[in-house]
Order: C-alpha cells, then sequence, then structure tokens
C-alpha cells in the first residue's frame, strides 16, 4: 500500500532520469512496469560494477518495478505495449522524437484511446526547436547548459559534478509534473501530456546565476566550494582535513567571531556585512585559515554545532551511509533480493504520516515478470 496504491505507471524509458521518476513513483505505491527490449535491456544493464550478475548502477534507479521484456520491431509486441498503455495511468518514454509514432505509441493515438493517461516524454533539450533532435546524456548537458563552467576551481578546469545532477534532476522534475497532473486529472477527468528535458531542467538549476547575470552582465565563474553571493560559505583547511563553514547570516557570523576569540572581525569594516564579506573574501580567507589550523575539523564542527554555526566535516561517502541520523531516518534500506541477501540502496527520502511509502519489490532481473504480466492481460 502506499499514496499511489492502485495507479499504474508504464516505464519505457533508459539509463537514469526516466527511471529514477518512476522508481519514485514506485516507491509511493504505484504499479510500475519496466519495459525492456529482449536483447540488450535497459543500457544501464551493463554498467560496472556488476554484483552476482546484476549491474549496482541498474539496481539504484528501478527497484519496486516488475520488469517484461519487448520488442518493438514486432507487430504483435507493439500490441502488447499498446494494451499495457490503454491499461495505465502513467507513461514515461525516453526515446528520440518519433519514435514512439512510428510504433503506434504516440501521445496523439494513446490519449484518442485513453484520454486519462499521463503521458511524461523525456528528451536532452525539448521535442520541439532547433535542438530537438539532440543526442543528450548527463555530462554532455552538463557542459551544454553552462553547469561545467561554474563547477570547479577558480584556477582550474571545469569539471563534472561528482554524481549525475543532470539526470536525476530531470527525473524529479519529471516526478514533480506528473504528481500535478494526476492532480489535475482528479479535477477533469484528463490526462495530459508533460515534456521535460536535460536541458531544460539544467537551465532552471541556474536559478541566483542566471538572474545575477542578466541584472548585471557579469558572466558567472568557478568559485571551487565557495559561494558567490555568501562568505564565508565553503571548505576550509582544519589542522587535520577540511571543514565546511556555512555563515550566511551576519548574526553567524558575529557569533563565530566571539567564538574564535576574533571578535574585532565583527566590526572591521571589510568584513561587517555578508556583501562586504563577499568582496573581500581573498582578504578574509586567510585570516580563516590561520583561525581553524589550530584544531581539527572534528573539534571544530563540535564546538560550532554547540553554538549554532553552521559547519560540517567533509565525509566520504562510507562515512555519510553510517551517520547515526541516516539510520534513524532509515535513508538506507535494505532492499529484498533472490540473488544479492544484503542489498542496500539509498532509502525513500519522503516521510508521510499517512499510507507510507515502502520497498516492496527488488530491482527486476531482465523480462523477471514477463509470463506474469503477460498473463493479466490474458496472453499467457
Amino acid at each position: 500500500m502506499g499514496t499511489l496504491d492502485g495507479i499504474r505507471v508504464l516505464d519505457l524509458s533508459r539509463a537514469l532520469a526516466g527511471p529514477y521518476a518512476a522508481m519514485n513513483l514506485g516507491d509511493m505505491g504505484a504499479d510500475v512496469i519496466k519495459v525492456e527490449d529482449p536483447v540488450s535491456g535497459d543500457t544501464t544493464r551493463g554498467f560496472p560494477p556488476i554484483w552476482n550478475g546484476q549491474s549496482t548502477y541498474y539496481m539504484s534507479t528501478n527497484r519496486n518495478k516488475r520488469g517484461i521484456t519487448l520488442d518493438f520491431s514486432t507487430e504483435r509486441d507493439r500490441q502488447i505495449g499498446l494494451e499495457l498503455a490503454l491499461r495505465s495511468d502513467i507513461l514515461i518514454e525516453s526515446f528520440r522524437g518519433g519514435q514512439m509514432e512510428k510504433w503506434g505509441l504516440g501521445w496523439e493515438r494513446l490519449h484518442e484511446l485513453n484520454p486519462r493517461l499521463i503521458y511524461c516524454a523525456i528528451s536532452a533539450a525539448g521535442r520541439e526547436g532547433p535542438d530537438k533532435d539532440r543526442v543528450g546524456v548527463d555530462l554532455l548537458i552538463q557542459a551544454y547548459a553552462g553547469l561545467m563552467s561554474i563547477t570547479g576551481e577558480a584556477a582550474g578546469e571545469p569539471v563534472r559534478t561528482g554524481t549525475s545532477v543532470v539526470d536525476l534532476s530531470t527525473g524529479a522534475a519529471a516526478l514533480s509534473g506528473i504528481l500535478a497532473a494526476l492532480y489535475q486529472r482528479e479535477r477533469t477527468g484528463e490526462g495530459q501530456r508533460i515534456d521535460v528535458s536535460l536541458l531544460g531542467t539544467t537551465i532552471a538549476w541556474m536559478t541566483y546565476h542566471a538572474v545575477a547575470y542578466f541584472a548585471t552582465g557579469n558572466v558567472p565563474g568557478r568559485t571551487g566550494s565557495h559561494h558567490p553571493s555568501v562568505s564565508p560559505y565553503g571548505g576550509y583547511p582544519t589542522g587535520d582535513g577540511f571543514l565546511v563553514v556555512a555563515i550566511a547570516f551576519d548574526s553567524h557570523w558575529a557569533k563565530f567571531c566571539e567564538l574564535v576569540g576574533r571578535p574585532e572581525l565583527i566590526d572591521d569594516p571589510r568584513f561587517a556585512r555578508n556583501p562586504d564579506r563577499v568582496t573581500n573574501r581573498p582578504e578574509l580567507d586567510p585570516i580563516l585559515i590561520e583561525i581553524l589550523a589550530s584544531k581539527s575539523a572534528t573539534e571544530w564542527a563540535t564546538i560550532m554545532d554547540a553554538a549554532g554555526i553552521p559547519c560540517s566535516p567533509i565525509h566520504d561517502l562510507a562515512q555519510a551511509l553510517a551517520l547515526p541520523q541516516v539510520e534513524y531516518q532509515e535513508y538506507v534500506t535494505q532492499v529484498p533480493h533472490p540473488d544479492i541477501p544484503e542489498l542496500k540502496m539509498p532509502g525513500i527520502p519522503i516521510k508521510f504520516s499517512a499510507d507510507p511509502s515502502s520497498v516492496r519489490r527488488h530491482p527486476p532481473k531482465h523480462g523477471e515478470h514477463t509470463a506474469e504480466i503477460l498473463a493479466e492481460l490474458g496472453l499467457g
């Protein structure tokens, strides 16, 4: 059971953005049917590392789904795909523009046959316009949309973010649109088409960078772990490692200065207000580095946490996954799997007071539920 119990999702997407959106719908209780090619399967099934025959990359975005294989080059399987679409509430696809129409599964036909269907199309840059046929993956769009130009050290090269933020944020945007369309359908009885693109999502995430550019004409550059509008707000070396300090408010700055024994910095005209600290960060940073070198990152974190000053040591992934708060909130979950007894995955980040989300199914093996789903269609 879950918030979306009784909702069926047909997941025709591949790789990361679409599968991530579909997995979240499954986490909320929807019956998600993942459709894959009988030969190749999802693109990510071959991505290493491989654990007991299963790609960890693939498994990370495909729990709470049932799996079926269909060969859309055959009339029989196209008809099965059509039958599944007619029995679904939501369809998610990420094929090149026009491909679904060639298979007889395009939006206009499906909307005519199943007016309640919510059809979510995920693409690189949008299904209309000069770039409608652009091939796009996460890294390419990070470069194309300007994200890499603001990521990395100022004196270094543009770099990719540490995780696939373009794909995952596009999946989150698709999820948001789908849930809004479900609510709209409750009022109108009609489904609708949703277009979501990697480019559009990344441009939307530029928020304050883009508005500042429109206001000033200044093209933002790379600032490492620091922030273009807030200071001190970044990573600083301590006696044994790096500490992130995130002081966005002048009241926190005053408290910080008292705490480290440098009260004279509170009223120093170079640093008194946040805009001053941003302008004079080249002068401020050496002072902070000298101060923070006197203790370890853990010592500083303990002291500042007690004073309510936002800070944190920089954890590696193993440390982050082992945090007591992560365990308490069940942000890591155990997933039952026939071939992997100890399969763990990042859990469900949304906590519902009623109809809580749950992990009910392991990521399906290739075509694992084909016979079961065909039987439901009367084709077994």
